[in-house]
């Protein structure tokens, strides 16, 4: 006798195993057999968008027929579909994500008969019974004659053999579209959309020799994929830039383009967005993160800087640590020599033993070819900076005019140049006195290049005439 129980998830699980689909069974025959890609072409943009141009050739008849495309992304954006061909015109699309699994099979056939087979295990013997299935809620409610049981899952050998598949599920997310044909006869249409669940970005790996002044850097482009189809034998291009999507976001700037380049690369451009392609087609698996190298660059100039900013005009209670810089330039010359994608830097630097340790990381936004970049990687141990307030006093009404102090500390046995930079100068603020010559580095920043002898001191004195 069949037995009866509530099905737990465990029973949930189990249901997946003893479902089995007779071999026999006729499932819906296609309206139209569906020829191969011939031609799969991906274009990749940063912020998890994809552009999918699918050509196959076709053998169709003149008039209506509608034609299956399965394996198309499984996040594809429907309002995106175009499909051209010679002759062809669209009068219907649709998108069947519903895909074929156990537990679907047995949702759909909800008010529909099943075979349930069932085998002693002592015997070996069959037994068959056609059971209409009432409900999948948290379990299988079957009527089997008079009696209603519940599927449950204590380890019997049962099986449940469906008549059919229903038309609407997909052993592969699918588009079905109704075309009007001029002509009958063999031909390339091309299925083109744009998908959510693809993206790539850059990572960097740089090698810092101090000794030499130079880096190293590889550059990688990471592919992820999570459509739900994969992609075989696709030509790759990489687009780098902002592409304007209404569910974009905002993309907080990483600071780091100490002077923005004006070099061009050689490398195509799309508009204001620069072309990255594969060199070799490749295949992009569903669940897969595929890595290809992009950029390999040798003894490129480089240095270490340290760079302090206070952020307004006030005294910090005690000494904080300036921030350790790698300094280098995406120029042609003595640089990286091309645009560089947004991405992480990580940065390893030798130590004695010869051995690279790793100290660091950062991000960089799109970078344009010249430019110099400053990537802040970590906190210096032994530079520190204190700002003071010396004095401030009221020159009349609004009018304040403040002194700051900042003491520069070095604690390494050689000397150190400190990138001071005095933020919050907004507005009319005019510096009326200083003991070194200030750079107006922005509209609301003063910059210092403050020399520290080794296990030595330096200070920096200037007067603020700010309205507030």
């Amino acid at each position: 006798m069949f037995r009866l129980s509530g099905l737990t998830a465990k029973g949930e699980q189990h249901l997946r195993h003893v479902l089995l689909l007779s071999a026999c069974l006729a499932a819906p025959a296609p309206l139209l057999a569906q020829a191969a890609p011939a031609n799969l072409a991906v274009t990749i943009y940063n912020d998890d968008l994809a552009l999918v141009q699918d050509t196959r050739q076709l053998d169709l008849p003149a008039g209506r027929t509608r034609q299956e495309f399965p394996g198309v992304s499984g996040r594809i954006s429907p309002e995106t579909v175009t499909l051209s061909g010679q002759g062809l015109g669209v009068v219907e699309q649709n998108f069947d994500f519903d895909l074929l699994s156990p537990s679907k099979l047995m949702e759909k056939a909800v008010g529909e008969e099943v075979t349930l087979i069932r085998t002693n295990p002592a015997t070996g013997a069959e037994l068959r019974e056609r059971a209409k299935v009432l409900a999948v809620n948290g379990g299988v409610v079957l009527q089997i004659g008079p009696r209603i049981e519940v599927l449950r899952d204590d380890g019997l050998p049962v099986r449940v053999v469906f008549d059919g598949v229903p038309e609407n599920l997909r052993p592969r997310p699918t588009l079905s579209v109704t075309l009007d044909s001029a002509r009958g006869g063999a031909r390339p249409v091309t299925l083109s959309y744009l998908t959510r669940g693809m993206g790539w970005k850059a990572d960097y790996v740089t090698l810092f020799d101090e000794s030499a002044g130079t880096i190293d850097v590889q550059g990688w482009v990471t592919l992820t994929n999570t459509t739900g189809t994969t992609f075989d034998n696709a030509d790759t291009l990489l687009v780098a830039g902002d592409v304007g999507n209404v569910n974009g976001g905002y993309r907080p700037s990483s600071r780091t383009t100490r002077r923005a380049g004006t070099e061009s690369p050689d490398r195509e451009q799309l508009g204001d967005f620069y072309l990255y392609p594969l060199k070799e087609r490749t295949t992009i698996a569903n669940q897969q993160t595929k890595q290809v190298s992009f950029l390999d660059v040798a003894g490129a100039s480089a240095h270490r800087a340290y760079v302090f900013r206070n952020g307004w005009l006030g005294t910090m209670d005690e000494p904080a640590s300036a921030s350790t810089v790698l300094q280098f330039s995406s120029s042609r010359d003595q640089g990286l020599g091309d645009a560089l994608p947004a991405g992480t830097v990580r940065v390893y630097q030798k130590d004695k033993r010869g051995k690279a340790q790793f100290v660091g990381e950062n991000r960089i936004d799109h970078t344009p070819m010249g430019s110099d970049i400053s990537l802040a990687t970590g906190e210096a141990f032994d530079v520190k900076v204190q700002p003071v307030v010396e004095k401030r006093e009221k020159l009349g009404e609004n009018r304040w005019r403040t002194t700051m102090r900042y003491a520069l500390t070095n604690a390494r046995s050689q000397p150190v140049t400190v990138d001071l930079i005095q933020g919050g100068l907004w507005g009319d603020v005019r510096i009326s006195s200083e003991s070194e010559k200030s750079i107006r580095r922005t509209a609301d920043e003063a910059l210092w290049r403050v020399s520290v002898p080794a296990n030595g001191k330096a200070s920096v004195t200037a007067t603020f005439d700010t309205r507030y």
